[in-house]
């Protein structure tokens, strides 16, 4: 389980004419994520939701509240007087608890996270990206027997036959379609096997009908996790009311910046889903008619 407590992001930065500002991109955001999961991140660009997942993710620190993996927590709040800084920096002598844990090879929670822009080495081939991220976590298997060569590589494949790249094993990344490339960046995740898949913007880059069939290919995969009975957690961040209503359980949507969570809207439509299903639409609309208020401070909708 993921609890988010009262989690506020502030940034100090520099105007136009060099004086120093600040900026609260993530305003007392306070969440309950259930294992097994997928819940999406909704809002206008902007509005901090990105910031929320990086904090989830432990890649930043919250200024203020705490997040919890399964009662562990992720990142202390950053220290706010010189006493608490000196003792930080004790501490963490990296960026975080989590850099610590990626120089010794340990990560600190069971999560893996997927970049709009792929985050995949473009000078290895799919199978290459794939094993990298295997030979990784295989580094610490917490008390299980490391994985062999052989073992890694026939993992790789068989996660990059899940999402149908085994023929393509072989190609670098400029050689596949962005959908593809994406793909392989949901291989990489999914074959160290996480509890936690946090997803920034993934589908944006590519266009409406592969958007489309990567939805539904994330969901394919999610169900195989579900049926095995150690279902996989998923929190999208996405600006696409559509692409969110469709996958989510459970749609959080963060007002304009300072992001804060404005409404926490379930999605308790029995899957599999149809995209023209009537409940989906409906919730669909009253998402927009929030997003309208936000914009003309009006609404002729009944929310």
């Amino acid at each position: 389980m993921i609890e988010a407590k009262s989690i506020g992001k502030f940034f100090s930065v520099v105007n136009e004419k060099g004086l120093a500002e600040g900026l609260t991109a993530v305003l007392n955001v306070s969440l309950t994520i259930p294992d097994g999961k997928i819940v999406s991140l909704l809002g206008p660009s902007g509005c901090g939701k990105s910031t929320f997942l990086e904090i989830l993710a432990g890649l930043q620190a919250p200024t203020d509240g705490t997040i919890h993996i399964d009662g562990k927590l992720v990142l202390e709040p950053l220290p706010a007087t010189r006493k608490e800084q000196i003792a930080y920096r004790r501490r963490y002598r990296f960026i975080s608890p989590l850099a610590n844990g990626v120089f010794r090879d340990r990560p600190k929670h069971d999560i893996a996270m997927i970049f709009q822009d792929y985050a995949v080495f473009p000078w290895m081939t799919a199978l290459q990206n794939v094993v990298f991220a295997l030979k990784l976590r295989n580094a610490d298997r917490r008390g299980g027997t490391a994985l062999k060569k052989r073992e890694i590589e026939e993992k790789s494949l068989y996660y990059l036959h899940k999402v149908g790249l085994a023929a393509s094993a072989h190609k670098y990344p400029s050689q596949l379609s962005g959908g593809m490339r994406q793909r392989l960046a949901l291989a990489r995740a999914l074959s160290v096997e996480p509890k936690i898949i946090l997803m920034d913007e993934p589908f944006a880059a590519v266009d409406a009908l592969t958007r489309e069939k990567l939805q539904d290919e994330l969901l394919r995969l999610w169900y195989e996790t579900s049926e095995t009975g150690n279902p996989i957690t998923i929190i999208l961040v996405t600006h696409d009311v559509q692409e969110a209503v469709y996958l989510s359980d459970e749609v959080a949507v963060f007002s304009p910046s300072p992001g804060t969570i404005r409404n926490r809207m379930p999605v308790e439509v029995r899957r599999p889903r149809a995209r023209t299903d009537a409940e989906l639409v409906e919730i669909h609309e009253r998402i927009l008619a929030m997003f309208q208020y936000d914009i003309n401070q009006e609404s002729d909708y009944s929310i």
